[in-house]
């Protein structure tokens, strides 16, 4: 990835791990970390060293170098999708504009990260902060483009945004519509 591009850095989770060794115990700290660029593409790293500086580069260096491109449209998702990751599962799902990232804090750091603005999500199994963070990625990873479909399904692009637009027109007719057939029972 190129060096000059602003990316968004959340850590996700810091702790101490032990190891018990013959002459006692040896202390290092683990640093989960999730790297995006805000446009799309997000990576999740983790490390350990003596320090904690030392363990949060390291992780947001591992982070770079994982990093996926996902599909993200006018701040949400495209379709509902879930992720696994060990015992957590993810359950993602579009929102409208206005609604905010509804979810975890490992969650809602992937989907800052990436760039999503309104999602609902619901966290199900395993609560280990690294695991959803990588159960969260997994089921941004199997969103479908409007392309990917159109072309798996052999229908032109407009097919499906046509269908959209033709919804919105039948709402905002049927709501004019309403008032005459008030006034003409009065």
């Amino acid at each position: 990835m190129l060096e000059s591009t602003e990316y968004i850095e959340k850590v996700v989770e810091l702790k101490r791990v032990i190891k018990v060794v013959k002459g006692g115990k040896r202390l290092k700290l683990y640093a989960c970390v999730v790297v995006g660029d805000g446009n799309g593409n997000i990576g999740v790293g983790h490390a350990k060293s003596a320090e904690v500086a030392a363990a949060i580069k390291k992780a947001i260096l591992k982070a770079k170098k994982n990093m996926v491109k996902v599909d993200v449209t006018e701040g949400t998702i495209l379709h509902p999708s879930k992720g696994k990751f060990s015992a957590s599962h993810v359950l993602l799902k579009p929102a409208l504009t206005g609604t905010g990232i509804i979810a975890s804090n490992p969650v809602r750091a992937v989907c800052e990260a990436v760039g999503i603005k309104n999602i609902l999500t619901k966290s199900l199994g395993s609560n280990n902060p690294t695991n959803l963070a990588c159960a969260t990625v997994n089921a941004l990873k199997l969103i479908r483009s409007v392309e990917t479909v159109a072309e798996m399904r052999n229908k032109p692009v407009e097919y499906f945004r046509r269908k959209k637009h033709e919804e919105s027109k039948e709402i905002t007719g049927d709501a004019e519509e309403k008032p005459d057939r008030q006034d003409k029972e009065t």
